[in-house]
């Protein structure tokens, strides 16, 4: 059978496209363009295809009434003061009996494996290697050296690219996504968090099932 160089190059393009809306929506309060694109035609329809709900006042109110209200949201959910949820893995991740902290063993993982790859940080970057938005930008940018491999038609290159990302979700994301998104949707006071961690928490279920698979030929 010929390969579908195109189809699996936007295949990885596509995840990549998600990878990135996901690492925007964690890494920081939304913006006011945020809140723009996500109303827009192309993402409103894949999230009513998807039964993603972010409420109804996401589409009706102000585009910066919106933003202000889940910038308090944000804050409220990952930052404090008082109790709030991290957004790390070492949080959430006990290794060998060590208890969860910041800076854990799974953070040093993290930051090897990502170091690994040959992939830098942002300069100036002062966060952890473990954040949520860390680890998806990872994925976002493995994703989108494998869709350029496949435009290459460079197949064990592009191969390679799933085999680094199958690792990573199965040493990392896949270890303690799951668990994030679930304290998300329990404490959450607006739909937008629930709807985006029930989205994440279901594309990551989708992400183990799919790379497991061979790739098409």
């Amino acid at each position: 059978m010929e390969t579908d160089w195109k189809k699996l190059a936007d295949s990885a393009k596509s995840r990549s496209e998600i990878y990135g809306l996901l690492t925007t929506v964690f890494r920081e309060e939304p913006t006011e363009a945020l809140i723009k694109e996500l109303r827009g035609p192309r993402l409103s329809g894949a999230f009513s295809d998807m039964d993603v709900d972010l409420g109804e006042t996401f589409y009706s109110d102000p585009e910066g009434q919106v933003a202000d209200e889940l910038a308090v949201e944000f804050t409220h959910l990952f930052l404090g003061p008082g109790p709030h949820i991290s957004a790390h893995e070492s949080i959430f991740v006990e290794v060998d009996g060590d208890a969860c902290a910041l800076w854990g063993a799974q953070t040093v993982e993290v930051k090897k494996f990502i170091e690994t790859t040959g992939l830098n940080y942002e300069p100036g970057f002062t966060g952890l290697p473990d954040h949520v938005s860390v680890e998806l930008e990872f994925l976002q940018k493995l994703t989108e050296w494998e869709a350029d491999k496949w435009i290459q038609q460079n197949r064990k290159s592009a191969e390679y690219c799933l085999t680094v990302q199958r690792m990573f979700l199965e040493r990392h994301l896949l270890c303690w996504l799951p668990q994030f998104c679930d304290a998300i949707m329990t404490q959450a006071e607006m739909p937008f968090y629930r709807a985006m961690a029930e989205l994440t928490k279901n594309y990551m279920e989708f992400e183990r099932q799919s790379i497991a698979t061979d790739t098409a030929a």
